[in-house]
């Protein structure tokens, strides 16, 4: 009786393994291609009432393949910050990842970075995680309108300059 049972828990994880094994698949070495519409700088030349608002931020895009580098500019006319940040109320931060569309939604996933691009660990301002989510209102070649999950916000974006993704090696 123990016999047995010890066998058939020696074939069931032995089964298990083999599932698991098949199941699995290396990913590729090369950088994914991202979405054809998106590839390209995108700036956003103005914020919707900004004159209104205590702060807002207009964001600088670059997608290429299935990366994103992003330049965000606040405007605030509240001090959130210590004085030596605060800079008049403007100051620019700098993020890089990866983004993916599904469906209506756009997902950035990154890092707060140094305006070379290189990992931020420190200083004012972010650092840490970039994590954001935009409902795709409406693209053409041209424009692209995206809204913040997080508050709302439109970010009206135009194609300043179109890039062609050249897949690289990981």
């Amino acid at each position: 009786m123990i016999k047995r049972l010890f066998r058939f828990k020696y074939v069931a994880c032995l089964l298990f393994l083999i599932g698991i094994a098949a199941a699995c698949k290396p990913l590729p070495n090369v950088q994914g291609k991202g979405e054809v519409f998106m590839q390209g700088l995108w700036n956003e030349d103005s914020v919707a009432n900004s004159a209104q608002l205590l702060n807002y931020t207009q964001h600088k895009f670059k997608f290429t393949c299935d990366s994103f580098y992003v330049e965000l500019v606040t405007h605030s006319k509240v001090n959130y910050y210590a004085d030596s940040c605060f800079n008049k109320g403007v100051w620019k931060e700098y993020a890089k990842g990866v983004y993916e569309v599904r469906h209506d939604s756009l997902f950035l996933e990154g890092t707060y970075t140094k305006a070379n691009y290189k990992q931020k660990v420190s200083g004012c301002y972010q650092i840490g995680r970039y994590l954001k989510t935009f409902y795709v209102r409406s693209k053409t070649a041209e424009k692209l309108l995206l809204e913040s999950t997080n508050d709302q916000r439109e970010c009206a974006l135009v194609l300043k300059e179109k890039i062609i993704c050249t897949p690289k090696s990981l």
